[in-house]
């Protein structure tokens, strides 16, 4: 599993993880969140501009 990184504002979207409050309970893989989605803490980045913080094997 993999998480990604918003660079303005550090939040983190861990697939392990989820985003529950979003919709996206754990386990939900990036490539299943939409391409359209926004960081939900500051709204300025999308889906596009976050990085990849780490991979689990």
């Amino acid at each position: 599993m993999a998480a990604y990184c918003c660079e303005v504002c550090d939040y983190t979207y861990d697939e392990s993880v989820g985003a529950p409050r979003e919709g996206y309970p754990a386990g939900t893989a990036w490539t299943d969140v939409p391409d359209d989605w926004s960081c939900p803490d500051c709204g300025v980045r999308e889906k596009a501009d976050f990085i990849e913080k780490r991979s689990m094997a």
